[in-house]
């Protein structure tokens, strides 16, 4: 959905483009099911955070923004660093040290200023919020605002034009939870509300799980996985709404088993994403689906399923390497 200007300008035109549905037969041959991949990674800044960052950015660009800030280990701040470019805005993003220089680097490309700022996300967002308070200035949440998820909705929107049937599964990887909130909306707004979603964290990074288990939002303690970009110690509260309007399974993997679906996955399909998005690669390269479906969980035989490829952008060969390192893989 483009912004709307006032005065009966045109619509302005959004940042995302429309991206591809691809078949897998290496994701499919492993989950025993035909998966379709929607290939979020080749968006312009990288990930799905495009649309629903983008979506926001142009909001209050029109609303009289002069200066965006935002929080974010790395895609978000990525997605709204290239809507502030678009834009011709100055933007701040407070990252936290356990981004690593890759993301530094690119969002200075970009044009950012970049700011490093505590431990973890959590700690990134308070200083963000505290810049916030200039005048003309606003903040970009990276997952928790309602235009955010009216922007990732356009997703599934794209999934309904390109498909010929429903999927029966969409996996997503859920940090913050705003991806996992703009499927759901964007579900309601085709009528595939039916559909479940298996939402994937890896151990160390699955405030989801957690939140879902107990029945309220959970903050853990610390982030201690390697997938930074999962790492919100808190959910967004409409993550929770979001698995009691439709069936959302959690799933939970290893570091270990996100890094060597990450490996995997770039022999197989030749692109290099990050240990965030290799949560739900995870879940299909190890038999998740089909503990799931045995489990009665999930139909079976199951037509298809939809993974969403959310992106790799605070990612790179040598650091692959080097977690596979940290983690024993080599």
């Amino acid at each position: 959905m483009a912004a709307q200007p006032a005065g009966g300008q045109k619509p302005q035109k959004p940042f995302h483009i429309v991206t591809p549905v691809l078949e897998s037969l290496s994701l499919s041959k492993a989950a025993g099911t035909k998966v379709f991949m929607k290939m979020e990674n080749v968006q312009p800044s990288g990930s799905f955070k495009i649309r629903g960052i983008g979506h926001l950015c142009q909001d209050a660009a029109r609303k009289g923004c002069r200066h965006f800030v935002c929080s974010s280990g790395g895609n978000a701040g990525l997605a709204a660093a290239f809507a502030a470019r678009e834009l011709t805005l100055p933007i701040t993003v407070v990252v936290p040290s356990s981004s690593g220089p890759t993301p530094v680097r690119k969002l200075q490309e970009l044009g950012a200023t970049v700011e490093v700022y505590g431990k973890v996300w959590d700690d990134a967002n308070s200083r963000a919020q505290e810049l916030a308070k200039t005048e003309g200035w606003v903040i970009i949440p990276p997952f928790d605002h309602p235009l955010v998820w009216e922007g990732h909705a356009s997703l599934v929107r794209e999934l309904k034009d390109s498909l010929e049937d429903k999927p029966e599964a969409i996996v997503v990887a859920v940090g913050g939870g705003g991806l996992l909130a703009g499927v759901v909306a964007g579900l309601q707004q085709v009528g595939w509300q039916d559909v479940p979603i298996i939402a994937a964290e890896t151990l160390g990074a699955h405030s989801f799980h957690e939140a879902l288990k107990a029945g309220r939002l959970v903050t853990l303690p610390d982030i201690t996985s390697v997938a930074t970009c999962l790492g919100a110690k808190t959910v967004a509260a409409r993550a929770l709404e979001c698995a009691r309007e439709c069936q959302v399974i959690s799933q939970v993997v290893q570091d270990e088993e996100a890094v060597r679906a990450v490996q995997q996955f770039l022999d197989d399909e030749r692109a290099l994403v990050e240990p965030a998005c290799g949560a739900p690669l995870a879940v299909l390269y190890s038999g998740r689906l089909q503990r799931l479906q045995s489990e009665g969980r999930l139909p079976s035989p199951l037509r298809s399923v939809l993974l969403v490829v959310c992106g790799g952008s605070s990612i790179h060969t040598a650091q692959l390497r080097a977690l596979q390192s940290q983690l024993g893989l080599q």
